[in-house]
């Protein structure tokens, strides 16, 4: 087995590289701090505590942003974030800026799953304990950590019937690595059921809720949201209609429901769209295809204010979407129509706007059903019921309002998993 393993090693390393390679020659971020991924980081010596929190990706660590306030405010514990996405480091590098000047927190990239980047990594850095944002499960890492007596935890764990399925064809990995969990917060009691079934002791997991539900707005970006919604909306006289996070094959349908609105009268100066490709890599061909299909736009990154003739904004910038949601009349949410499995409807929930999404909601399927059964979302799976139910939310005020005041009210009601949470992470760090 361990000849088997060097084998697989020795042809993956090459592969890695190779590929890391071919796609730096349109972004050479991806060559950039390779050392990171195979585990060579500067030792860095600890004042404190050191609890390792792993997002994968700009969603993971926009969903861990209430826990690491709360992390933050704490005397015993420094933070080490780790991420595995190019986006998702550069949002942690951006957002923790001054904590991370301060030296309150750490942020690398996280290694790939080799027993040796592994290894390296928590030798240099020397973690307290490993907390895993939702379900990001990788055996060797789990492994060596087990191995080197480093707790871990798996926070805010979410798994569809989908991923089980996924999981339970590598049946005997999949229980040795949940095995080698110290502790899990676990989102909804349908997704405790699918890990234990899988292997995951039950004594070791607890149903805490979504700590997304947890967010707040400050003031400050409430203020920036209003000054924005002045500009777009023209001082009130027309709608901004926000779609957030789209992937491949869904600008297509989107822009399908905007040509069907225009049809029927609803002009540039009545309603503004906001289209938001999810990863930067598209930015430049969603907005070929708004050009393609006769719109006018403005890319957000102009800070052009868009005027009576813009159709389209396309949002062409990172981490601003909490803004974009403030300025926003209705939502639709990407990864809907695609099969990507959605995305967080309850950012949106926050400002209190109406919802819509596509049939493809796996990922969130909790948060969903709670939003559906309180008349916020309603399902658009395609052109026309989108452009339907967007024409119904632009031309009835009360219907507008009161469906974002539902959406609120889901989110409020599911608040408290942050504090559940906390007190599991506590268990296996104390």
């Amino acid at each position: 087995m361990r000849f088997l393993y060097t084998v697989i090693y020795a042809l993956f390393i090459p592969l890695v590289l190779l590929r890391q390679c071919w796609r730096a020659r349109r972004d050479r971020r991806h060559i950039e701090r390779l050392g990171e991924r195979f585990g060579f980081v500067a030792a860095v010596p600890k004042q404190k505590k050191r609890l390792w929190l792993h997002t994968v990706s700009v969603g993971e660590f926009l969903g861990a942003q209430p826990l690491i306030r709360q992390l933050l405010q704490r005397d015993d514990i420094e933070l080490l974030i780790t991420s595995t996405t190019i986006t998702g480091s550069e949002r942690a590098r951006e957002t923790l800026a001054s904590h991370i000047e301060a030296g309150q927190v750490l942020h690398t990239y996280m290694p790939y799953d080799l027993p040796f980047a592994i290894a390296r990594f928590i030798n240099k850095l020397q973690p307290d304990a490993l907390v895993i944002m939702e379900t990001e499960l990788w055996p060797n890492t789990l492994a060596v950590a087990h191995r080197k007596g480093l707790p871990s935890v798996l926070i805010n764990a979410r798994l569809s019937e989908r991923s089980a399925r996924g999981y339970g064809r590598l049946a005997k990995l999949t229980s040795r690595m949940l095995a080698q969990l110290s502790a899990a917060a676990i989102q909804q009691k349908a997704d405790a059921e699918r890990l234990f079934h899988l292997g995951l002791a039950a004594d070791k997991a607890q149903v805490t809720g979504n700590i997304k539900f947890d967010i707040t707005i400050a003031p400050e970006l409430r203020e920036r949201s209003e000054a924005l919604a002045r500009d777009w909306t023209l001082n009130g006289r027309r709608q901004v209609w926000l779609v957030a996070s789209t992937h491949a094959g869904e600008d297509e349908i989107i822009l399908d429901a905007l040509g069907t609105l225009r049809a029927k009268g609803i002009g540039a100066e009545q309603l503004l769209m906001v289209l938001v490709p999810r990863h930067p890599e598209r930015f430049e061909r969603v907005g070929q295809l708004i050009q393609t299909r006769g719109f006018n736009s403005v890319h957000r990154s102009s800070q052009k204010v868009p005027d009576v003739q813009t159709d389209v904004m396309l949002g062409d910038t990172m981490g601003e979407l909490m803004l974009l949601y403030g300025a926003s009349d209705m939502v639709f949410m990407g990864g809907t129509l695609a099969d990507v499995g959605g995305h967080n409807f309850i950012e949106p929930a926050v400002w209190a706007k109406p919802l819509l999404g596509g049939p493809v909601l796996y990922n969130f399927a909790e948060v969903s059903r709670l939003l559906i059964e309180a008349n916020a979302l309603k399902i658009t799976p395609d052109a026309q019921a989108i452009g339907t139910e967007v024409e119904r939310l632009f031309t009835d005020q009360t219907a507008r309002e009161q469906s974002g005041q539902n959406a609120l009210q889901v989110a409020e009601q599911n608040r408290g998993a942050l504090a559940k949470t906390l007190a599991v992470i506590d268990g296996v760090v104390s």
